[in-house]
């Protein structure tokens, strides 16, 4: 199986250039796919460094659009049998990727959820970040009759099949709910693995705020009954 990575950046300069060494240096991914959604901060500078030398594949937006936007673009240009979505801060670890294709290379799933509440080590801050995850995972559980502990992760994992013919619509953060959604109408196999997490503070650059909490009940709700 060919793995292609999606990388989407937001005004990352400080991260961008070690998290992708550490995806490179795990020498598991055939293409990593970045999408540069309209940086201002000197990130998209030092990604025409990677334009041309492979693995990487760079693409830009000429304006920000959302996470959810720069996904779609990647999903559009990948090769790979099986993508692998990787933010571009430090939250999430590369060297996690051998647990988290372990199930679609066993053929037991077809998608997988790498869950940050199954045990693995996590950095403890950011209590109301938590609670509203856990919200959100346990109303997707109730409308879509599944038992998932981590609907919001970043590390999501799926052959290329799986999303064909699906249309996702996203634009922001709202891309987690509307994915996870869409699968769990369609029956397809989700596995889940635990994986470390090193969330970052508002000082460090996080960006996802209460708003899109909001937001993903609203898409966990509205495609519930529609697609």
């Amino acid at each position: 199986m060919k793995l292609s990575v999606i990388v989407p950046v937001y005004n990352e300069k400080n991260t961008i250039q070690e998290i992708l060494n550490r995806v490179q240096k795990m020498q598991l991914a055939d293409e990593i796919v970045i999408v540069d959604d309209g940086s201002s901060d000197g990130t998209r500078e030092l990604l025409k460094t990677y334009v041309g030398k492979e693995p990487f594949r760079v693409i830009f937006h000429e304006r920000n659009q959302g996470k959810g936007a720069a996904i779609r673009t990647g999903l559009r240009s990948v090769r790979g049998d099986v993508i692998l979505i990787q933010d571009a801060d430090l939250e999430y670890d590369p060297r996690e990727y051998p647990n988290l294709l372990k199930p679609i290379q066993e053929g037991v799933a077809d998608v997988v959820y790498g869950s940050r509440f199954l045990g693995a080590p996590r950095r403890p801050i950011l209590f109301w970040n938590m609670v509203a995850n856990k919200i959100l995972t346990l109303v997707t559980n109730i409308l879509y009759n599944n038992i998932l502990t981590d609907m919001e992760t970043g590390y999501k994992v799926f052959r290329r099949e799986v999303i064909e013919g699906i249309p996702l619509r996203a634009r922001r953060f709202d891309f987690e709910p509307e994915f996870t959604a869409k699968i769990l109408k369609r029956k397809v196999r989700i596995f889940e693995v635990p994986i470390a997490f090193y969330p970052r503070d508002y000082s460090e650059g996080k960006k996802i705020k209460m708003k899109d909490a909001f937001e993903a009940m609203w898409a966990l709700i509205k495609y519930r009954f529609v697609d």
